[in-house]
């Protein structure tokens, strides 16, 4: 078989910096897409989430054809949640592909991906991208690129990286600013001579190292992952072994696929270096090694850095369980989360002794809450606790906890409130700078309890102008008690429908979350009182109705909109007292013991 030379490139950035918008416009200038075909934007974010958040969720491999050499070109998340998901793709790639705002400059995310990829011995090539942008600042954004590299101690050959000045968005990129910007055809080129060949030996049997997991409607389970020595055909039987050399199953390759454009397409023949997706076996998972009947010694792969925080997921139990969702008992929700653990590195699962609660540990907030609306999604019921962060303990016996370097652009105006913020959460300012355009960059080292439901606060705070990024920088010793909700929760004393003349009179106890006609029940949250201290209170009330008319006509009454949280809100606004109720339509606060009397005697024993 004539082997067609190949480049294996993943594009790596912070969050919102343009790297599947890039891509979108490499593909259409390099043929992939006909002339005439509709092409939605940002064509690789393909799940509903994925859309809807405008954020890339699972890294995914597409391939151009560029002057008779197949570029396979990885798209990552920015979001530091999601980093599992980079960590295991900087394996298949043979260079990447730094992509850097040319305003906002390297952000938290884009050390921890560079870090990653240096690590690795992948030489950058570093574009600065949205150059269009009014307050671009190129030059400078340049300088911090290197001092970044400089910092991550990049070797000379990393350091010696290629610039190039791009937008995405309007498909151009230079080399020089100066250049006329016509296409992309500067960026294909220079990856050409970039980026080296894959470095494979094609004479050695058959191995390649299974670095994601996929589910197809056709053809089932599927393992992508690059073929790292030797060449295998349909059919060929073959045995998958785990990262200590045990076999984990031994079947035949049903179907071999490569990645055109956007799409899979079957081939009969693969060899060395290329990134593929394969059919055919049930068990075998990432990290595992899948080759020739005769191979034992595993493939070497990145260790996934532990998970930092952890929820606790129950059955849903409330008077209103089982309306919505079909998926409400315990094995139901176990076998999702255990399919979910086993596709996903970055998620661990544990189980209570009695197998009803169920505890899922995760990178963030923003990881978990995917994970739950995804289930919502797809028909389950079930009650959520509030995040906790997983403690750890070090040599000498103490306590220790993850901290994050959290990275704060905000108007000069707000910086004053949010460096009192952050350091009522414990937070330790390590910088303070003006970033020009009268904006402030500041960066915090905080615990990551201090920050669970932060992003809400921030934004209300700084009046939504503010931006905040946050990433996990290292386990440091316990920082002591940090403050939590200061208000109380106003619940319900009984269950029916939530009434407006009851709400309307019960509006000076505080803010609500639930409109009129809304079903409650006794012990559900129904808002949040003024002071700090829970307050039951009966939302059914209706009006008194005699046979004598009034003097004045009744008018109507008026209500203040209720306030309304997503998930993730939700999630990290609750006490430890508290859950969420998540359903397919619903999503509700309520107590752990729905009952006053249990609650009572559940604070007296704590």
């Amino acid at each position: 078989m004539m082997t067609q030379e190949l480049r294996n490139i993943a594009i790596i950035a912070h969050v919102d910096h343009g790297k599947t918008t890039l891509i979108d416009s490499i593909m259409k200038q390099s043929g992939t897409f006909r002339d005439n075909q509709h092409v939605d934007e940002r064509v690789m974010d393909s799940g509903d989430l994925e859309k809807e958040r405008g954020i890339t969720i699972l890294a995914k491999p597409t391939s151009v054809q560029w002057k008779d050499v197949r570029i396979n070109i990885i798209d990552t998340p920015g979001h530091a949640d999601f980093g599992g998901e980079v960590e295991r793709v900087l394996d298949m790639a043979d260079g990447v592909i730094l992509l850097t705002d040319a305003a906002e400059g390297p952000m938290p995310q884009t050390k921890f991906v560079l870090g990653k990829a240096l690590k690795q011995g992948l030489r950058p090539m570093v574009i600065i991208n949205k150059i269009d942008r009014s307050d671009s600042r190129a030059e400078d954004v340049v300088d911090e690129v290197f001092d970044l590299f400089v910092a991550l101690d990049a070797n000379e050959e990393q350091l010696d990286f290629p610039i190039l000045y791009a937008s995405g968005r309007d498909g151009w990129c230079v080399e020089d600013l100066e250049d006329e910007r016509v296409n992309l055809h500067p960026l294909l080129d220079r990856i050409l001579t970039h980026v080296d060949c894959p470095d494979v030996d094609a004479q050695k049997p058959f191995a390649m190292l299974a670095t994601l997991l996929d589910s197809d409607p056709y053809l089932g389970r599927c393992l992508i992952g690059r073929v790292i020595q030797g060449a295998t055909n349909v059919n060929a039987s073959v045995r998958a072994i785990n990262l200590d050399g045990d076999t984990v199953e031994t079947g035949r390759l049903t179907k071999l696929l490569r990645f055109e454009g956007t799409q899979r397409v079957p081939v009969n023949e693969v060899s060395a270096g290329d990134i593929i997706c394969v059919a055919g076996l049930t068990k075998a998972s990432v990290s595992d090694t899948i080759g020739t009947p005769d191979i034992t010694e595993p493939l070497s792969s990145t260790p996934i850095d532990p998970p930092t925080m952890s929820v606790t997921i129950t059955v849903n139990d409330s008077p209103l369980a089982g309306r919505e969702g079909k998926k409400v008992t315990s094995t139901v929700i176990r076998e999702r989360l255990l399919a979910e653990a086993e596709t996903n590195v970055a998620i661990t699962f544990a189980e209570s002794a009695s197998k009803d609660a169920f505890e899922i540990g995760g990178r963030g907030e923003l990881q978990l809450g995917v994970l739950i609306e995804q289930m919502r999604r797809e028909g389950f019921e079930m009650t959520v606790s509030r995040p906790r962060v997983l403690f750890q303990t070090n040599e000498a016996g103490n306590r220790i906890e993850p901290m994050e370097e959290v990275t704060i652009d905000v108007d000069d105006e707000f910086s004053s409130t949010v460096v009192d913020s952050m350091n009522r959460r414990k937070g330790e300012m390590l910088d303070m700078r003006a970033a020009g355009a009268g904006k402030t960059r500041i960066v915090f080292l905080a615990p990551s309890r201090g920050l669970i439901g932060y992003q809400s606060r921030f934004l209300t705070q700084t009046r939504g102008t503010g931006v905040l990024n946050r990433i996990f920088h290292s386990y440091a010793p316990y920082r002591g008690d940090v403050e939590g909700r200061r208000n109380g929760a106003l619940i319900s004393t009984d269950s029916g429908v939530a009434v407006a003349y009851a709400l309307f009179n019960l509006q000076d106890r505080g803010l609500m979350f639930v409109n009129p006609q809304t079903p409650v029940y006794q012990g559900m949250i129904v808002g949040e009182h003024n002071r700090n201290n829970d307050l039951e209170i009966n939302v059914l009330k209706g009006k008194q109705l005699t046979n004598v008319r009034a003097s004045g006509s009744d008018e109507a009454v008026k209500l203040v909109p209720a306030k309304q949280m997503s998930l993730e809100q939700m999630m990290a606004y609750i006490n430890e007292d508290e859950l969420v109720e998540v359903t397919p339509q619903s999503l509700r606060l309520r107590k752990m013991f729905l009952d006053p009397h249990e609650r009572k005697r559940a604070a007296r024993a704590s």
